[in-house]
């Protein structure tokens, strides 16, 4: 299937700064900039350069980032997903992990979560894919943040919302490992019905649970 990808950017002042929002970001423009050291929750801040520049490669993958000139100083990852997982059993063209957001400790005032994840659905790039976030307590930064594990739930749900993407309930064992863990999705206009029913087939696979 195509992958619409609709470059576009804009600007967020900031008392100290201007800041870039864009994307998708192709892996060449990826590769001039650097990542800010606090980007560094899933790994070392130039491993992770490199793993954005690999996903702005792949065909399905896109990358919308904030930068402060060449730093980048938050990012969104929209991708497959992986292969060890059962999100990727059906092997659906149609079914998008957003995968990671990150934001540098001290840009987080300017909402640049819920400006990226705009940008990213916006004019309907996302109308032919369901795409779903897996949230888990463990990835998220409370001791920075200074909230406990519902708070952070709390906020992070709002964050998806913004983009219309809702709560679906599941049987994964790693979600239902924790209550504050959830999958949240959001189905596309012009998704098959078949996909949406497929979709329900990978959330529940033990059967007396569907």
């Amino acid at each position: 299937m195509e992958h619409l990808k609709i470059y576009q950017h804009g600007e967020i002042s900031t008392p100290d700064t201007t800041l870039i929002i864009e994307g998708p970001v192709d892996p060449l423009s990826l590769s001039g900039y650097e990542m800010h050291p606090d980007l560094d929750a899933f790994r070392p801040p130039r491993e992770q350069l490199a793993a954005l520049v690999e996903i702005a490669s792949l065909p399905e993958g896109r990358i919308i980032l904030a930068r402060d000139e060449a730093t980048i100083v938050g990012y969104v990852t929209f991708h497959y997903p992986d292969e060890l997982e059962r999100w990727s059993q059906g092997q659906m063209e149609d079914l998008i992990e957003l995968g990671a957001i990150e934001v540098a400790n001290g840009y987080r005032g300017a909402q640049l979560g819920k400006r990226m994840l705009a940008l990213a659905f916006s004019r309907e790039q996302m109308e032919n894919v369901i795409v779903f976030t897996t949230e888990y307590y463990w990835h998220w930064d409370l001791k920075a943040s200074g909230l406990d594990v519902w708070e952070y739930r709390k906020m992070m749900e709002k964050l998806m919302k913004s983009v219309d993407m809702i709560w679906f309930a599941t049987d994964d064992p790693e979600i239902c490992s924790h209550p504050a863990n959830c999958l949240m999705a959001r189905v596309g206009k012009r998704v098959a019905h078949q996909s949406a029913e497929a979709f329900d087939r990978i959330r529940f696979q033990q059967r007396f649970m569907y």
